[in-house]
């Protein structure tokens, strides 16, 4: 299934739906609580800030960060509510495929990552997975804030 991005966005529950365009994703929001999203942690070190973020089903939030000092990007996959061990999962990539993606699982309380990617002025390939729900997105964030394509499995 394919779901396109509008924006990135690090609001919770459903108005962050309602900002990304929840009818134009096929999702409905209701009046039930929505699920607290793992807000980002500031595993990826000084100077990072968030670009962009996806919702991992209900499990946790992945977020891209990038460095301008450096050039880099760096990804970190944030389970929503930490406990016992589980298969946690971050990868990136650069899209054109030129080096293998980067990644860090294993089975984990709170989140997996940081993973690190020099990648100034390219597009990426990037997700992550808590429990077997996973999330992609792919050729995203080139040089600039562009949305990507999202594929949820």
């Amino acid at each position: 299934m394919r779901f396109s991005m509008r924006r990135p966005t690090l609001l919770a529950g459903s108005a962050a739906l309602a900002l990304a365009g929840a009818g134009t994703l096929g999702l409905t929001t209701t009046a039930a609580a929505a699920p607290v999203r793992a807000a980002y942690n500031g595993a990826c070190g000084s100077g990072y800030g968030v670009v962009n973020s996806v919702p991992v089903g209900a499990k946790g939030t992945v977020y891209l960060t990038y460095s301008a000092k450096t050039g880099k990007n760096c990804v970190v996959t944030i389970r929503n509510s930490p406990g016992t061990a589980v298969s946690v999962l971050a990868e990136l990539g650069p899209s054109d495929h030129s080096a293998p993606p980067v990644t860090d699982s294993g089975k984990y309380t709170s989140y997996a990552g940081p993973v690190r990617l020099a990648a100034k002025g390219r597009c990426v390939d990037w997700g992550g997975a808590i429990e077997g729900v996973s999330v992609r997105v792919t050729a995203s964030n080139c040089g600039r804030l562009a949305p990507g394509t999202v594929v949820r499995h």
